[in-house]
């Protein structure tokens, strides 16, 4: 057991950081059922909501027999234990307060977007490190932080998490979240309005200042100049300051360079596209809350699969494409969403992001890859480099296409449906041990799907 959790901890430390990972242990295995212990209840109950999945994927790696893991609290915590409660309970509190419009430290954040809500995959595990660090160490080797990436990768998901864990460590913190289009209008309102030095206070006397999509000021160059200001009198303070943008700081034409040196002189994260594997995740944790709405709802199996193929543009249309099911089927009188169900409701955003993908597609580009002769990969070749290259060809053909294993495995030299079926499960087992292997499946997926 002590040799599973050596592996298996070493994983978690990558996936999710040293800090979640610090005191904790593997206690025991029961049948089917493995026990984890952590130091502090806070800490347990923390973990079991943000990084259960993580946990179980990385021990049934490690021991296939575990289907479920249970979290545990040690004993003679109970300082760590009353902090958390008390800051939960304040976070809650404001959450509410927030909910119906009524906040008094001049927040504007979602209850929706905290950390618990935020699942992790590899393509924003340093985006949500450096969030974390920036929502609980008070003493950092960078500011400000700045996220970027594309629509609907996290970016404000991310920002709203720190607002409310900067506020469960301390509900009298001032944070201030807004987009840089409304730091640009309150900016031109206190210009006409003559109340500059009211604006300068309310921006220059936060904790926290976090500005959306700061692309918007570019070529604005009062607005910029304020915020210039602003920026340099938190930091001088040593407040903290978060920034998102749809590309790097020095990407965005029209921003100056004082400011831009200032971004730069922080840390900058870039929140990739999203696999499937972060996708599959993402559906199975939404699916969570809306069984808990609706008790009787029965997701067929392979259903999340098959929308994690075939919607990878972003987070938000597929978390909208799993809203419309459950919407549909619900007005429909209907409990169970089937895969047919799906492609029915749904037939018009898979239209906009589908692209048939060939398995002579996926062969070309790993055989590049890889330096292979086509004809090596589906030829009868047995040298280990080209066996493991045909290996990952054949695990991204059953990924990416909807074709049968009989066809797949005609496609490499007449193989029979037992040979494709192994080779995806010996890439399963070598992706979970060998970050090198999921790094290459990862780069590949991408070209492929470009």
């Amino acid at each position: 057991m002590s040799e599973i959790w050596e592996r298996v901890s070493d994983r978690l430390r990558r996936d999710i950081g040293e800090n979640w990972i610090d005191g904790t242990r593997l206690v025991s295995i029961d049948g089917d059922k493995a026990v984890v212990e952590m130091p502090s209840r806070f800490k347990r109950d923390w973990v079991a909501n943000t990084y259960s999945d993580i946990f179980l994927r990385q021990l049934s790696s490690a021991e296939p027999n575990i289907r479920r893991v249970e979290f545990t609290a040690r004993k003679g915590s109970r300082r760590s234990d009353d902090s958390g409660k008390k800051a939960s309970r304040s976070a809650a509190s404001y959450r509410n307060r927030s909910a119906r419009g009524g906040t008094q430290l001049g927040v504007n954040l979602d209850p929706r977007f905290t950390f618990e809500t935020f699942v992790i995959g590899r393509p924003n595990t340093v985006a949500h490190a450096a969030a974390w660090r920036m929502a609980q160490e008070d003493s950092l080797d960078f500011n400000p932080l700045f996220l970027h990436g594309n629509v609907g990768l996290g970016k404000t998901h991310l920002m709203h998490a720190i607002g409310w864990a900067l506020i469960e460590n301390n509900p009298e913190a001032k944070v201030l979240y807004l987009s840089a289009e409304t730091f640009m209008y309150r900016f031109v309102q206190a210009l006409s309005g003559k109340t500059m030095m009211e604006f300068k206070d309310q921006f220059r006397s936060v904790d926290a200042l976090m500005v959306d999509d700061v692309q918007f000021i570019a070529d604005k160059n009062s607005t910029q100049e304020e915020f210039f200001h602003t920026f340099n009198a938190l930091i001088d303070q040593g407040k903290k300051i978060i920034i998102s943008g749809d590309r790097s700081p020095g990407a965005i034409e029209g921003i100056g360079e004082r400011i831009l040196s200032r971004l730069q002189a922080g840390l900058v994260v870039d929140l990739h596209p999203t696999d499937y594997e972060l996708r599959l995740s993402i559906l199975m944790r939404k699916s969570h809350a809306h069984k808990q709405k609706y008790p009787d709802l029965v997701f067929e199996d392979g259903l999340f699969e098959f929308m994690s193929r075939r919607i990878s543009s972003n987070v938000r249309v597929l978390e909208g494409a799993l809203n419309r099911l459950v919407s549909t089927a619900q007005m429909l009188h209907q409990s169970e969403i089937s895969l047919n169900f799906a492609k029915e409701t749904l037939l018009d955003i898979i239209k906009e992001t589908d692209r048939k993908i060939e398995v002579d597609t996926i062969i070309r580009h790993v055989a590049e890859h890889y330096s292979i002769p086509k004809s090596d990969l589906v030829g009868p070749k047995r040298q280990r480099p080209v066996v493991r290259a045909r290996q990952a060809a054949i695990y991204l053909s059953k990924q990416l296409t909807e074709d049968p294993l009989v066809e797949i495995g005609r496609k490499f030299g007449d193989r029979d449906h037992t040979t494709v079926i192994h080779s995806v499960r010996m890439i399963e087992k070598l992706k979970a041990q060998q970050s090198r292997i999921a790094e290459d499946l990862e780069i590949l997926r991408r070209r492929i799907e470009e």
